[in-house]
């Protein structure tokens, strides 16, 4: 009986997952998703540069554009190494602690609400725009951000600690995701799904509420405007912040349904929706504002042809 008991006490261990089936093929798979990570961190890097040596960017748009670049990087850091080693080396097994540390963060969408409280202010009180912005002002949203997501991330890690795993610990992706994580336990783990739905439903449930309401308010105010040039100017600072946020809220509400609502015998779903929501986001930032962006993309070309 002691031996039983000791057995069930030892820490848990997990087993990745790649693409099921396409093993023989991991290899070659890999080649999109290693330049998927390279093109992300060097493109949020690159962003990172131009905005900290040119004084003239240094205004509250990007500021936190640069908040949101380093989230990007955080999120394609900690979930290359597992990705990579999957598919390269298939290098499957993670430990209980390391798998925790790959815990996501609500911080993203934390950011993606200042932003869109930034065009608000830029479009809706133009005149003010400098002084409810200020440079503390933006300080102390960039340390809630982070502070939120932290604070509300941190017990489920925890809480998923103290439980004890008894089944064949295999995930569906090749990085630790709570939910998942969660369903291999034989404890009851009733406290993770109601805090886990909690925070969801209070940080990007409210995010999202917050930004369509930042928009429909944009809206409310370009419309009144007379002139078909000055509304096309208005909107034409949002596209940018409208496409980061398509990118980020949708694979993160399909995932979160899916591993909460939905039973779908393909794991493939699952595992494309995962890689969707870790790969793209960090990928598409970058992308977007050197693309949409004039002051971004002509800082860009200037750093290519020095």
């Amino acid at each position: 009986m002691s031996a039983v008991n000791d057995t069930e006490l030892q820490p848990a261990v997990f087993f990745l997952t790649g693409i099921p089936g396409l093993e023989d093929a991991h290899a070659w798979i890999s080649i999109p998703i290693c330049l998927v990570y390279l093109i992300s961190i060097l493109g949020n890097s690159l962003i990172l540069f131009i905005i900290k040596t040119d004084p003239s960017l240094h205004e509250p748009m990007h500021i936190f554009l640069s908040m949101l670049a380093v989230t990007d990087l955080g999120l394609s850091i900690s979930t290359m190494p597992t990705t990579l080693g999957v598919f390269w080396f298939n290098f499957r097994e993670i430990s209980h602690d390391a798998c925790f540390a790959h815990s996501l963060s609500f911080t993203e969408s934390s950011v993606l609400s200042s932003m869109a409280f930034d065009r608000f202010v830029a479009i809706c009180n133009p005149l003010r725009y400098a002084s409810i912005l200020s440079p503390h002002r933006i300080a102390m949203m960039g340390l809630m951000s982070l502070l939120r997501g932290v604070v509300l991330i941190f017990p489920l890690p925890i809480l998923l600690k103290q439980y004890q795993y008894c089944q064949t610990n295999i995930l569906t992706h090749s990085y630790c995701l709570h939910q998942e994580v969660m369903k291999m336990s034989c404890s009851d783990f009733r406290v993770n799904i109601i805090y886990g739905f909690f925070i969801t439903v209070f940080s990007v449930g409210f995010d999202l509420l917050f930004i369509l309401l930042s928009y429909a308010m944009i809206l409310k105010t370009v419309l009144s405007i007379a002139s078909h040039t000055e509304r096309l100017k208005a909107l034409n600072t949002c596209v940018c912040h409208v496409c980061l946020v398509l990118f980020f809220y949708i694979p993160i509400i399909g995932l979160s349904v899916i591993h909460r609502f939905v039973k779908i015998s393909s794991p493939l779903v699952y595992i494309v929706i995962g890689n969707v929501y870790v790969l793209i986001p960090p990928l598409m930032n970058p992308i977007v504002y050197s693309m949409k962006s004039k002051s971004i993309h002509e800082r860009i070309i200037k750093v290519f042809i020095k």
